[in-house]
């Protein structure tokens, strides 16, 4: 009786490991999910595509965004279809671009600016 007992113990203590890791997965995966964005993009939108390539050679002021690129078609579960103007169409996953925003930027508005002194 007390080798079962033995046993028993000696399973529960391999099992919890386990369990501790899927708790600390299932975490994780609900904080990386709470942090993407939900980006609409339309057909026609100016977008700029990210190179994740460029973090082999990383240089710090080298921009990993290129671009603009134009969406021409959307699909179903994230999938753009981007055009270059002097290339072919391409697909790339919907996480890897974001609206680019150049050509209308909205004028920065500072609502209540107050200056304080340094004795407050």
């Amino acid at each position: 009786d007390h080798r079962k007992l033995q046993l028993n113990e000696l399973n529960e203590l391999r099992d919890q490991p386990y369990e501790n890791s899927l708790i600390y997965k299932e975490r994780t995966k609900k904080l990386h999910d709470s942090k993407i964005k939900n980006c609409i993009f339309n057909v026609g939108d100016r977008v700029l595509l990210f190179n994740s390539r460029l973090k082999i050679f990383s240089r710090k002021l080298k921009t990993r965004w290129s671009g603009p690129f134009t969406t021409t078609k959307v699909f179903p579960y994230g999938t753009i279809e981007l055009s270059q103007p002097d290339g072919p169409n391409f697909k790339v996953n919907g996480h890897r671009v974001k609206h680019y925003f150049r050509e209308d930027l909205p004028p920065k508005v500072v609502q209540d600016l107050h200056t304080f002194s340094k004795d407050e």
